[in-house]
């Protein structure tokens, strides 16, 4: 029997698991509208990445402002080097520094890349690192041993600012710390005026100095940092 409407076609289409062609077709235009909206959230995303990746500007390599000195605003600058500038430094060293955000800070006589030194500094025969760091406005004097390569060492640190000295007929200020690698034989030159030399090292120390000024060795004997005598 045959009522208004009734096909056996839709029947048998219903039974094999088959649509009628109308709901086909809005399954296909809700599907690609889904697609549509995909694709629009997709491109939104991607048009914020350079937006966020302005948002993270590296530190300006030189700084430069005024300071109080005897009363009198003074100005000073500061030129820094990226960690790129010093090449053969182990990949451990350079993560670690890229993580910390280090620039490495020139004195005011600097004529190359200094304040990265390497030198034997754990023991006779190591080969050991150690650089000021310069971060926010703080330097540090880190020191890297290749027997422990996830860890630094922090020797020292100070605001910028209270490691400047004039220079030049102008008066402005740079910056006045810098370190080197200290041999046996130098060390043993600079304790030339004590009374009782002590014994020769046997490893390198670290001269940490002031620009025409005082130089302290710092030495690494018995698992901790000492200061060495020197004379007056």
């Amino acid at each position: 029997m045959k009522g208004a409407g009734f096909s056996p076609y839709m029947n048998l289409a219903t039974e094999v698991g088959l649509q009628p062609r109308g709901n086909v077709i809005s399954m296909i235009g809700a599907g690609f509208r889904k697609f549509a909206w995909l694709l629009v959230g997709i491109f939104c995303a991607c048009s914020l990445l350079p937006a966020q990746l302005q948002e993270k500007t590296p530190a300006p390599l030189d700084d430069s402002g005024q300071i109080a000195v005897d009363g009198r605003l003074t100005l000073y600058r500061i030129r820094h080097l990226p960690v790129s500038s010093f090449p053969g430094l182990p990949e451990e060293l350079i993560g670690l520094l890229t993580l910390r955000g280090c620039l490495i800070p020139q004195t005011w006589e600097a004529h190359r890349p200094e304040n990265v030194i390497h030198a034997s500094l754990e023991r006779a025969g190591s080969s050991d690192w150690a650089v000021l760091c310069s971060e926010r406005g703080t330097v540090s004097l880190l020191v890297f041993f290749s027997s422990s390569p996830a860890n630094l060492q922090v020797l020292a640190a100070a605001p910028e600012t209270e490691r400047l000295q004039a220079h030049g007929p102008t008066g402005v200020l740079g910056f006045n710390w810098g370190i080197d690698p200290a041999s046996p034989e130098q060390v043993r030159q600079a304790q030339a005026g004590l009374e009782h030399r002590p014994p020769a090292l046997d490893h390198d120390a670290l001269a940490d100095s002031v620009v025409e000024g005082r130089t302290v060795y710092h030495f690494f004997s018995n698992s901790a940092w000492t200061v060495l005598e020197m004379p007056d």
